[in-house]
């Protein structure tokens, strides 16, 4: 038998939604009202995966970033989405792995079907994040990076209000245009284009709920993975990984 402790005041439904042999009990400590759920641990529910929306101009380096994330974290096994497009496939780019390249009627089709829990053309290209499999990782408690601009970020903020949010800034104007030069993938005028729009981008970065700049590549890379371990030290984490600990703490 698991006892779960919840403050009153915090908002932890799937705990002992639709649990009929849930029993409550109420106690006071510190002057904070604790309200505790005991279930037996075949009707516990484990916590869910986070979302994470990881946006930034093109040419910063979040693709970098979030792929380093995952390369060095042993004990941590995020996913990051594979999103639709209707672009071109690049030199190296594998179908399935990097992108699910598709034609544009068909994605069309697949907007029209409600496939996407967000889409956006950007460039003249359409992408896309497919809702269920984002929903299959996160209700196995996997935690999801979404590498998307701030119009798809905008768009799973409205359908999954928990996610979190994270944009990452260039040092300069000049190290942006560098790094996009560098890439060897872009013309000159689809740099110059690229650059039009990462200032509008940019613009868009106080609607995030954390801020990188991607300066020094290892610092930023730190940075991130403290945002992870921020996120994972909520209460609402630590609740689920210590609740026998917590009940023998509070309950006579």
């Amino acid at each position: 038998m698991h006892l779960l402790v919840l403050l009153y005041f915090y908002f932890y439904p799937s705990i002992c939604i639709d649990n009929p042999d849930a029993t409550v009990a109420n106690t006071v400590y510190n002057n904070y009202h604790f309200v505790v759920f005991l279930t037996s641990t075949e009707n516990f529910t484990m916590i869910q995966g986070r979302l994470y929306i990881v946006s930034a101009p093109s040419g910063t380096g979040k693709s970098t970033l979030i792929n380093m994330l995952i390369k060095t974290q042993a004990s941590y096994k995020p996913q990051v989405s594979i999103s639709h497009t209707t672009r071109t496939m690049r030199s190296g780019e594998i179908h399935g792995k990097h992108y699910y390249f598709v034609p544009i009627k068909k994605f069309q089709r697949m907007i029209t079907e409600n496939v996407f829990l967000e889409h956006a053309r950007v460039f003249d290209n359409y992408y896309g994040t497919s809702r269920s499999a984002i929903e299959q990782m996160l209700t196995k408690g996997i935690d999801v990076f979404l590498d998307i601009d701030w119009q798809g970020a905008q768009q799973i903020r409205s359908k999954v209000p928990n996610a979190r949010s994270i944009f990452i800034l260039p040092p300069s104007k000049k190290e942006l245009t560098r790094r996009l030069r560098g890439r060897g993938q872009d013309s000159e005028k689809v740099i110059a284009k690229r650059m039009v729009q990462a200032i509008t981008e940019i613009t868009h970065f106080v609607e995030y709920d954390y801020l990188i700049v991607n300066d020094d590549f290892n610092t930023a890379l730190s940075d991130l993975k403290t945002i992870i371990r921020t996120e994972k030290l909520r209460l609402e984490h630590q609740i689920l990984r210590y609740d026998a600990l917590i009940s023998k703490l509070l309950v006579d």
